[in-house]
């Protein structure tokens, strides 16, 4: 390959300036290393590693020739024996280092899934982070230069790159404090010893602990005194990651992947808040969501037809307690088929009147939507037919059929061209106001892709054998009528022709050609039972257990064996533009459950299927931890009081407070577990109608949060102790407690049966008590006592002033006409700012009103800065925020006074 030019297969070589050549030294390390307690080789000694040749270096970065010193490796099959090494300083912060074969034929994941960052114009002669290697054996070092700091080092360990196997190791420093590597239900810092996380996405009922989940986010977060970094490896193949340490006690991390290449970002930090930025600069900023998504929801799995969902609906308006959107799960479905409705207990007439009430009172609906198709005689399976869009089995004659709730079911091969115009259309169809249900959110399911068929499975056997479909329960008469529910037998359903549209997203085919992409990479390789077997948790542990097959070929020559962990992220894209296509300019609210590096760019998430046990009401705060402020997917929440299982009074009760702190808040549970909407029990009645309370009147605040997020991906939502405490160690393990924005310090109670807990607060730091607005100086670790089950503690971090709703309302339409009042919670100097963002909460863009407020109190003196996207100064009046009540909070200005 010359020099200077675009690799074969991807990537752009974009050094800057007069390139020359010349031999680059090997440099030092053991020293540096000598600091983290001695270095011991991990590495067996088999692998004798590769040794760089016709290395180039510029200002800019580093490229290289590394070709296999020896050849008895073959760990897990033949080695790859040229390979290309390119490292790019991209920018101050941001360093790229790829290792890949060196015709760069090899899978890499699609740009259209992740695009490729450039270089930044502003990037310097010396940037933050220093890339090092020695020739032979290859290894290399990031170091951060201004401390010469090892990041990252290979050293002493031989990189093994075969067909089906990489292998890299990294030594860490002792006792490390890493975050990130999901999705997990682990600790929110990560166990390093004796410790390896599966990144394959699996459908993972009850979320268990140590365990590949639902999605896949190969990057972590280091967090140092000395500073934070992160490593992301841009891969969705199959991976181990083990964390240990060797027979010397040296702390390593090593990984363990079955394909694609080795393409890692490092980013400088130095702070946590700038490795998310700069994380996002790679993988894209959050969505930002509609207003109306931040109220409280309702779903449970087994509402049995149209009557009972109405009915939930109703009893929530008795009961006072604000409810803003109703969900469907399958059940509407018309025998589990996707994109159908129940005609006997959901029909179409019964469904448009439910929505036309709930829109009548400025509520909301959302219903799910499954990916597999059933292979039945019907418009979505019939119409995919017609447009060749479901993947095909090996011989690529045939749709691959697998079997999910409807029986045996095809999948949509998200990368044929015709796939989004086939989404669009069912959405179109099914979801048309005048014809369908006018949804105003979706939710995406069982993308993993699941399936209930272990490797080589009979699907019509398996769906017989577990008598899917299941038919639909026995139609039933209303049994009472709903005050204000239309019963209207004589609405005409209007026909309406589907118009054309194209997706905003181009998501067809990269122009590979199938055949050649597919020799290149696979032609020799066991797609099905690769050499090295990661640790899939699945049924029967293979990685086409419970899923589609991996030896699949798509429409566009990528096999679902390099792309498997994609396939809910290319669903969420899809799925997006063809909300977008129902409604233009209006933010779509997409829910789904698996995801990719990037996915938030697109969609939100839920946590999956949780359990009702007081282990899962406190593992969903590292979870959101994780989402929120590693994985740019801030707009997160688990299913409130547990999915699975029947939950009680008090664990409920608690639940309904923690998850009025979930960015999005969804009670749901499955169909054998009892109903637990919150009106049911008066301990969790009265919980929710206090939490909901409190979170409605912050709405605007974590409103404004999700805005900023989305504009940088500063993480702003939720923030785990350590980022708004960087150099308090204490800190760094704490995943029971959580700032609610960049503000409000949440302690929930998280035992069974407890009414105190234990919190910590920084010595010296001021907060003040939510209720009683007294001030409470930190003097680390306290025990917070005789906390009721209807209540959870909070505090205002000193130096904030909070944007608040001066009365909550039962929904934010209506939330939206209140009045504000400004809590100024001074800090130890006697100031605080805030900022409130502003918009008509629906479109794309906020709308023309859009507008930043910015509020700073120093001096005793309060100051208001209103200004309009266009950078005008405006008044308040003028973009109608109506500020009503300013309430100062100070510590006590008495000599000798103790808080």
């Amino acid at each position: 390959m010359e020099f200077g030019k675009k690799p074969a297969g991807r990537l752009s070589w974009a050094f800057k300036g007069t390139l020359v050549a010349f031999v680059i030294t090997q440099i030092a390390l053991v020293a540096v290393l000598a600091t983290w307690d001695g270095v011991a080789q991990v590495d067996s000694g088999i692998c004798g590693g590769y040794q760089a040749s016709n290395v180039v270096e510029s200002d800019f970065g580093v490229q290289a020739d590394l070709d296999l010193i020896s050849d008895n490796c073959s760990l897990y099959g033949a080695d790859v024996p040229s390979l290309r090494l390119i490292a790019e300083y991209q920018s101050d912060k941001r360093l790229h280092v790829l290792i890949q074969d060196r015709d760069g034929e090899r899978y890499q994941v699609p740009e259209d899934i992740v695009p490729r960052p450039g270089f930044s114009t502003g990037l310097t002669k010396k940037p933050d982070l220093k890339f090092d290697f020695t020739k032979a054996p290859f290894s290399f070092t990031v170091s951060r230069r201004s401390t010469e700091e090892i990041l990252f080092s290979t050293k002493n360990t031989s990189l093994v790159f075969e067909r089906q196997y990489l292998r890299l190791q990294t030594w860490l420093p002792s006792q490390p404090n890493l975050y990130g590597l999901g999705e997990h239900s682990d600790p929110f810092r990560l166990k390093t010893t004796d410790y390896s996380r599966t990144l394959w996405a699996r459908d993972s009922g009850a979320i268990p602990s140590n365990n590949n989940l639902y999605g896949s986010h190969p990057i972590y977060v280091d967090h140092r005194l000395t500073g934070t970094h992160g490593v992301f490896l841009l891969n969705s193949n199959g991976m181990d990651i083990k964390l240990n340490q060797d027979q010397n006690g040296d702390q390593y991390m090593e990984y363990n992947i079955i394909g694609g290449v080795l393409d890692f970002y490092f980013f400088a930090g130095p702070g946590p808040e700038d490795v998310a930025r700069q994380y996002a600069e790679v993988v894209g900023v959050p969505a930002m969501v509609p207003y109306w998504s931040l109220g409280y929801h309702q779903c449970k799995y087994g509402y049995r037809d149209w009557f009972e969902v109405a009915e939930v609906v109703h009893n929530y308006s008795v009961a006072n307690i604000p409810l803003e959107t109703m969900w469907t799960d399958i059940n509407y479905m018309d025998h589990r088929r996707t994109f159908t409705l129940d005609p006997g207990n959901y029909p179409i007439e019964r469904m448009q009147d439910l929505v036309e009430y709930l829109h009548e009172r400025d509520q909301r609906y959302i219903l799910m939507v499954d990916p597999a198709v059933a292979e039945h005689d019907y418009p979505a399976y019939n119409r995919g037919n017609e447009m060749d869009v479901f993947v095909k089995r090996r011989d690529g004659k045939k749709p691959f059929r697998g079997v999910v709730w409807p029986g045996v079911a095809v999948f949509p091969d998200w990368y044929h061209e015709n796939t989004t115009d086939y989404w669009m259309e069912m959405f179109h169809n099914s979801f048309n106001p005048e014809t369908g249900v006018d949804i105003d959110g979706v939710w995406i399911d069982m993308n993993e892709p699941a399936s209930f068929c272990r490797q080589g499975c009979n699907p019509d056997q398996e769906a017989k054998n577990r008598n899917l479909p299941p038919k639909p329960p026995a139609v039933r008469e209303p049994p009472r009528s709903i005050p204000g529910l239309p019963f209207n037998t004589s609405r005409e359903v209007v026909a309406s022709k589907f118009t054309e549209q194209k997706t905003l997203r181009e998501l067809a085919s990269r122009g590979l050609d199938s055949k050649k992409h597919y020799d290149v990479n696979h032609a020799a390789d066991d797609l099905l039972s690769p050499p090295y077997s990661i640790n899939n948790k699945a049924p029967g542990g293979k990685l086409s257990d419970m899923t589609m097959d991996t030896d699949l070929t798509l429409a566009n020559g990528l096999t679902t064996y390099d792309t498997h962990n994609l396939y809910g992220a290319l669903m969420s894209m899809t799925t997006r533009a063809a909300m977008l296509a129902r409604r233009p300019n209006l933010r779509p609210f997409v829910i789904t459950r698996s995801t990719f590096a990037g996915t938030g760019h697109y969609v939100q998430k839920w946590l999956g299927d949780n359990v009702s046990r007081w282990s899962f009401y406190r593992i969903q705060i590292a979870q959101m931890l994780s989402f929120a402020s590693i994985f740019q997917i801030p707009m997160v929440g688990s299913d409130v009081c547990g999915f699975g299982e029947s939950t009680n009074e008090k664990l409920c009760a608690r639940w309904a407070t923690l998850g009025a702190f979930n960015p999005f808040y969804r009670n749901h549970a499955t169909e054998s577990a009892a109903h637990q909407e919150f009106y049911l029990l008066p301990l969790v009645t009265s919980a929710a109608q206090y939490a909901i309370d409190i979170r409605y009147r912050l709405l605007d605040y974590i409103y404004t949060a999700l805005e900023f997020q989305s504009r940088d991906g500063t993480p702003a939502v939720l923030k785990p102790m350590w980022h708004v405490y960087p150099q308090d160690e204490e800190t760094f393990g704490i995943d029971l407690q959580f700032f609610y924005g960049d503000c409000v310090l949440v302690s929930p109670v998280t035992q069974e049966g407890a009414t105190d807990v234990d919190m910590y607060m920084p010595k010296g730091a001021l907060f003040y008590e939510w209720e009683s607005r007294a001030p409470v100086k930190g003097n680390g670790w306290t025990t917070i006592k005789d906390v009721a089950f209807d209540r959870i503690p909070l505090h205002i971090r000193g130096g904030c002033i909070l944007p608040l709703r001066n009365e909550s309302a039962y929904t934010t339409t209506e939330l939206r006409k209140q009045p504000f009042e400004l809590l100024v919670a001074l800090g130890s100097d006697g100031a605080a700012s805030g900022r409130l963002y502003v918009d008509d909460g629906v479109s794309l863009d906020g709308g023309e009103g859009r507008a930043e407020i910015e509020f700073h109190h120093v001096g005793g003196k309060l100051d208001i800065t209103a200004t309009r996207a266009s950078g005008k100064q405006v008044a308040l009046e003028d973009i109608g925020v109506d500020i009503a009540n300013v309430v100062v909070l100070r510590q006590s200005e008495e000599p000798g006074d103790e808080l």
